[in-house]
C-alpha cells in the first residue's frame, strides 16, 4: 500500500511519492482550499476593505446562488452586510482604543526607561555610599509603569520586585 500524504487543507489524502505530492501541492484545488483556510483568520477590517473594493455579484443578488461560491471574484454582501461589518470595526477599533488609554498612565516605557538608566549612572559614579535621601528617591522612580504590570503570566526572572525589594538571607554556612 505505501505511505500516504494527508493534506490538512483540503481534507484528503493520496498515495506519496514525489509527482503525486508536487501535482497536489501546485493544484488550483489545494490553493483555493488554503486560501479559504488562511481566510478564517483575517481580521474584520481587511474582510471590510476587500469587500468594498469588489463589485456586487450580478449573479448572486439576481438568483442568491452564485456558482463561485466563496472564490468569486465579486462581492456577495448586501448593503446590511457591509454596514454591520463596518460597525463591527468601529467597535473593534474603540475597544483597542480604550484598552490603551486605560494602560497609559502618566509616563511612558521608554521615559522611565531613560530616568532608570540615568539613575543607575549617578549611582554609578557616586561609589557605594548612599545616604537616605538617595534611597527614597531610588525608591520614587523605580515604580513600574503600568504597562509592564499589566501583562499576565510573566516569568518569574521578567517580573519586577516588591516595593521594598527582595529579602536577602545571608548564609554563611557552607556544605
Amino acid at each position: 500500500m505505501g505511505k500516504r500524504y494527508y493534506c490538512d487543507y483540503c481534507d484528503r489524502s493520496f498515495q506519496d511519492n514525489m509527482h503525486n505530492r508536487k501535482k497536489h501541492l501546485n493544484g488550483v484545488q489545494h490553493h483555493r482550499a488554503k486560501k479559504a483556510w488562511f481566510d478564517h483568520f483575517r481580521d474584520s477590517s481587511a474582510i471590510l476593505h476587500d469587500e468594498q473594493t469588489k463589485k456586487p455579484c450580478r449573479k448572486f443578488l439576481q438568483r442568491g446562488i452564485c456558482d463561485f461560491g466563496p472564490n468569486c471574484r465579486f462581492s456577495h454582501m448586501s448593503e446590511e452586510d457591509l454596514f454591520n461589518l463596518q460597525r463591527q470595526v468601529e467597535d473593534e477599533r474603540r475597544q483597542r482604543e480604550d484598552s490603551l488609554d486605560s494602560i497609559k498612565p502618566g509616563r511612558s516605557i521608554e521615559e522611565w526607561l531613560s530616568r532608570r538608566e540615568k539613575r543607575l549612572a549617578a549611582l554609578g559614579t557616586k561609589g557605594d555610599i548612599k545616604n537616605e535621601e538617595d534611597t527614597e528617591d531610588c525608591q520614587a522612580e523605580s515604580d513600574v509603569p503600568q504597562q509592564l504590570l499589566s501583562i499576565p503570566d510573566l516569568p518569574p526572572s521578567l517580573i519586577p520586585p516588591p516595593p521594598g525589594g527582595w529579602k536577602v538571607t545571608v548564609n554563611t554556612e557552607w556544605g
